[in-house]
């Protein structure tokens, strides 16, 4: 039986698994039994205990008498938090630099080549301790606090900027996501061309009249400095300023380098039809170029936002609390350390793979159907 070559395969892969499969549940074993007998303690029934530690910022509502789980999933937040902002400034800002790197004009190319080659040569570790040592040696006290911009304030404490608030009610969240919902049925529909443009324009016009009737009200809360601090708006301490400017800026070196690669594997001759169409340079950039461009950079573009998603792990650098510092402080305080390790791996692992699946569902929703 064995001297078929598909059969012999299917064996041998069949034994390694079981082998591999053995061989770790063999160490678990042994690892489990010896921290029993040591007396230190197994298993995630901790997480439901009071956490009893200070998380100095949180994205979510946290209180020190809430239990680890909690605690965890603060961290998670943060953790998403500075991910997702970090993601969208570099993808914009890496656009612009990329493109710009293609420049005729001399000074907007060499000074986006500077800010590439700057920021894939340093380390991000020393790139977030200067500009965290920034704060404290260049930014004047709160009370000389710069104002670069209407509505926003930098000085020792941080960013002040602008905040925004917005009241609904839950019925007003039922039409809002009912509202979306019509909104993106309609144009799933419009595309495959099941549905006119004027039908497409009428849901639409539907679905804004239901967000008017919603009642949604939004406001603006602008930082105003009374007695020794500042008073409304929105404060971006140090630490997460740190984390999301030094992050932001080594993260576009590499995002623009994608993106002029990507501009550069379209042939001259896309360029060359859209003059003949009377186009001008940024019309057949944005409406020929970087359509095709995105099918060359979508992957690329997925492993630095995976790399952004473990770069944040440097904000225990700077003081920042994600989630790997929570778990530090969890694993230090509980003595839980192996099933700590077992929810970092973890909550890497799925943050990464959500990633990488919404990359390559996206990737294979502009690929060429080829018959």
């Amino acid at each position: 039986m064995l001297s078929d070559a598909k059969t012999r395969s299917i064996f041998i892969q069949g034994a390694l698994v079981v082998f591999f499969v053995g061989f770790l549940a063999l160490m678990l074993t042994t690892t489990f039994a010896n921290l029993r007998a040591r007396g230190i303690p197994i298993g995630f029934d901790f997480l439901k205990l009071p956490s009893r530690i200070v998380i100095s910022e949180a994205i979510l509502t946290y209180r020190t008498r809430d239990p680890y789980y909690w605690a965890i999933v603060t961290g998670v937040a943060n953790t998403v938090f500075i991910s997702a902002l970090v993601i969208m400034f570099s993808s914009v800002l890496g656009l612009l630099v990329g493109i710009a790197r293609l420049s005729s004009n001399p000074l907007a190319a060499g000074s986006c080549r500077v800010w590439v080659e700057l920021a894939r040569n340093t380390p991000p570790i020393v790139l977030l301790i200067f500009l965290y040592s920034l704060w404290w040696k260049v930014l004047p006290p709160v009370g000389e606090a710069l104002n670069p911009l209407p509505g926003v304030y930098a000085s020792m404490r941080g960013l002040e900027v602008p905040g925004v608030s917005i009241d609904v009610g839950t019925t007003g969240l039922l039409v809002v996501a009912l509202a979306l919902a019509a909104a993106v049925a309609s144009w799933i529909a419009m595309r495959k061309g099941r549905l006119s443009p004027l039908a497409a324009l009428a849901a639409l016009a539907t679905a804004v009249a239901g967000l008017w009737l919603a009642d949604i009200r939004f406001s603006v809360d602008l930082p105003v400095f009374k007695g020794s601090n500042f008073h409304g708006g929105a404060e971006l301490t140090p630490e997460l300023s740190t984390i999301l400017i030094g992050l932001t800026i080594y993260t576009t070196g590499f995002v623009a380098e994608i993106v002029r690669g990507g501009v550069l594997s379209v042939g001259r001759g896309q360029w060359d039809a859209g003059h003949s169409l009377g186009l001008p340079r940024g019309k057949i950039l944005r409406l020929i170029v970087i359509p095709q461009m995105l099918r060359v950079i979508v992957l690329p573009l997925n492993s630095q936002y995976i790399n952004v998603v473990k770069n944040s792990t440097l904000a225990i650098a700077v003081g920042y609390p994600d989630f790997l510092a929570v778990m530090n402080t969890i694993i230090s305080k509980s003595s839980h350390s192996i099933e700590g390790v077992f929810i970092i791996l973890g909550v890497y692992l799925a943050l990464n793979l959500t990633l990488s699946s919404a990359a390559n569902w996206y990737n294979r929703r502009i690929a060429i159907v080829e018959r």
